[in-house]
């Protein structure tokens, strides 16, 4: 095998990583960065590979709720009251992380993506969740343990999109600036921001779905025009299979994951953060 073919397929596998974990709170950068330093794949420069292949996700996001989102521009367009004001929210949640991210990203990448940082991430955002999961939805008649708690989720001020207030949009968007952190998670910051503000769980889902298409698909277009200039054509090339196996995985998550939070906690996502956290700093500190 030549050492571009196994160059290829490593994209590839990790295109199909970047698609089944972007959308589910686990972070997908993080396990591209393991996965890839596992695995000694030459990321291109810049780390341009991890950011732009998420270009496939969004596309895949995009095709799944491409009625809604027609609706939503048509809306906008047209002055419907509900429609302008869940594109504002969108905006307004939109607005810090991309200025942030402007600003440091390129600090953040030479600082952050690193795997040890990734452990401590991942570790820390799982407590994180499962201490929000427990007191934001927990009433006093849930039984500890029930697969389906969703019911109790008496807290929620907002439960459906058009509810948002811009104050909880607000809130989303300061907490995805942390995701830039790899290993926090964009869904899961997004997500896990919008039950503390008072978002039910599965309308944070919808929302955090959608404060995706601005976000990422302006991360990548960012990444791409700065680092055009230092991309090799086997980086291209790896970019372009790592797309189209994001694009297809991701096809198949997102709508898994709406049918998965209309009955579940994310409790489960948060043990598994803090097991695969634990077991990859093993592999760390030992190699």
């Amino acid at each position: 095998m030549t050492e571009n073919a196994l160059y290829l397929i490593k994209a590839f596998v990790l295109g199909v990583i970047e698609g089944l974990t972007e959308f589910i709170p686990v972070s997908s950068t993080g396990h591209l960065i393991l996965v890839g330093d596992w695995m000694n794949f030459q990321s291109s420069q810049g780390k341009v590979f991890e950011v732009v292949i998420q270009l496939g996700s969004i596309l895949a996001v995009m095709w799944v709720f491409r009625a809604r989102l027609l609706r939503l521009v048509r809306g906008t367009f047209t002055g419907v009251p509900s429609e302008m004001a869940f594109t504002r929210n969108l905006i307004i949640a939109f607005l810090p992380a991309a200025v942030i991210g402007a600003i440091f990203i390129k600090s953040i990448k030479s600082i952050f993506y690193h795997p040890g940082v990734v452990v401590v991430t991942l570790v820390l955002g799982g407590l994180i969740m499962l201490y929000v999961e427990r007191k934001t939805h927990h009433t006093p008649g849930d039984q500890p343990g029930a697969a389906d708690d969703t019911a109790s989720d008496e807290r929620a001020t907002a439960r459906t999109l058009e509810q948002i207030s811009w104050k909880q949009a607000l809130g989303v968007g300061v907490a995805q600036c942390l995701a830039m952190i790899p290993g926090t998670s964009r869904s899961g910051a997004t997500i896990i921001g919008g039950m503390i503000a008072g978002i039910q769980r599965k309308t944070a889902t919808e929302f955090s779905f959608f404060l995706a298409m601005p976000t990422m698909l302006g991360a990548a277009v960012y990444d791409m025009y700065k680092n055009i200039d230092l991309l090799t054509q086997q980086d291209l090339s790896g970019i372009a299979v790592g797309f189209i196996a994001a694009f297809l995985s991701a096809m198949v998550v997102v709508r898994a994951v709406l049918r998965f939070v209309a009955n579940h906690t994310y409790r489960v996502f948060a043990w598994y953060r803090i097991v695969f956290g634990a077991v990859v700093a093993a592999w760390v500190f030992t190699r």
